[in-house]
């Protein structure tokens, strides 16, 4: 069984990607996964690649920043290539599912858009209710 559950923060802002020959698009972005405490009281992270495909890669690119925090669901895969002579070995995890579960501080109106029209208004009308008029 190959089954990879993570929950970290992005290290840096998703890259995207145009269509592959076969009309798909990916994404690219890793995450730091903080590990159980070493023996000398150390904070330890790991740095995992992430790649996601088509809507779900169009998504991530849209709305994850650096810093945002994901839980990600899916699978190792690995591969290879040869830089100067010397063959190197990637892992990766496939995602099958992301989880946006909070956004990177500062990025929150970056990443929400526009405010409604007349929001400030509808919160500044709320009146205070008396808990005996409270029918429970």
């Amino acid at each position: 069984m190959n089954k990879v559950f993570l929950i970290g923060r992005l290290t840096q802002d998703p890259q995207s990607s145009t269509p592959t020959e076969s009309g798909h698009t990916y994404c690219r972005f890793s995450i730091a996964v903080n590990r159980n405490y070493s023996r000398d009281g150390d904070n330890r992270a790991d740095f995992i690649n992430i790649i996601t495909w088509d809507a779900l890669a169009a998504n991530c690119v849209k709305y994850l920043v650096k810093g945002s925090q994901v839980a990600v669901t899916g699978s190792i895969q690995t591969g290879s290539y040869e830089r100067d002579g010397v063959r190197r070995q990637t892992f990766d995890v496939r995602a099958d599912q992301v989880e946006f579960l909070s956004r990177a501080n500062g990025s929150a109106q970056q990443n929400a858009g526009a405010q409604p029209a007349g929001r400030d208004q509808v919160i500044d009308s709320l009146k205070v209710v008396d808990d005996d008029d409270m029918p429970f």
